[in-house]
């Protein structure tokens, strides 16, 4: 069967670091962004240069509208998707919730929760035995932030990942008779550029004194663990969590 699976925020960070080894591993990528066209096809630029078929696609994934076109494309050129690694997120700057806007909670709510359920649905769609589909993997990428609540930096974004959290649960007993896995990992502090999202670009170096194993994590280590969930090595696991966070 074709491996063709779908980064969303797949322009950056873990989830360029993930769109590179399933080029290794042989899968049709779709790399989904928001904004940044050129960090988008630097990344199509390298997975094509590794051989494999790529597209790159701008979709705001928390607008269904835009889920549907995004999917729509992955049909046309790609072929039926297999894989699903919900990884678009966004942290807004570090303050206490009493500080906190409407505007900016909504926004981190809309992208965190609503966007990786949305995306989701429409694999489902495809991949599900109940359509006709051949099955599939979905990924979603939360945060030790969901075990740990981020006091006084951003309580929302937390709150978003410990819905994430639930989601994969949920969803993963809903789709286990169906062909479908659905797993989750959860990042600590990894060297990427969200950090500067939360007005604070420096963070993980700051903080790696507090980290059990001294060291921050790199984006490659997270694609690893991303890439065996969605392989055949994983075939039993459904529901489950993987913490990268050090020991954190």
């Amino acid at each position: 069967m074709d491996k063709v699976i779908v980064i969303t925020g797949g322009g950056r960070g873990i989830g360029a670091a993930t769109a590179l080894l399933a080029a290794q591993q042989g899968y049709r990528i779709c790399i989904n962004y928001q904004s940044d066209d050129t960090s988008a096809h630097e990344v199509l630029d390298q997975v094509r240069a590794l051989g494999a078929q790529a597209i790159v696609v701008r979709a705001d994934v928390s607008d269904e509208d835009e889920v549907v076109r995004l999917f729509a494309r992955v049909d046309r050129e790609l072929g039926q998707v297999t894989a699903l690694v919900n990884n678009a997120g966004t942290v807004g700057h570090k303050s206490r919730v009493d500080e906190m806007s409407e505007v900016r909670i909504l926004h981190t709510l809309k992208t965190n929760v609503l966007g990786p359920i949305l995306c989701a649905k429409h694999a489902v769609l495809r991949m599900s035995a109940r359509y006709g589909g051949q099955g599939g993997n979905i990924v979603n990428v939360s945060s030790v932030a969901a075990r740990l609540g981020s006091p006084s930096e951003y309580v929302d974004y937390a709150a978003s990942k410990g819905a994430l959290d639930t989601f994969t649960l949920g969803l993963s007993k809903e789709l286990a008779s169906e062909g479908i896995r659905v797993n989750a990992v959860r990042p600590g502090y990894i060297f990427t550029d969200f950090h500067a999202l939360s007005g604070d670009p420096g963070r993980v170096s700051k903080l790696e004194p507090a980290i059990p194993m001294g060291r921050g994590g790199r984006p490659e280590e997270v694609a690893e663990a991303i890439i065996w969930l969605l392989s055949d090595k994983a075939s039993y696991t459904t529901g489950t969590f993987l913490d990268l966070g050090g020991g954190r």
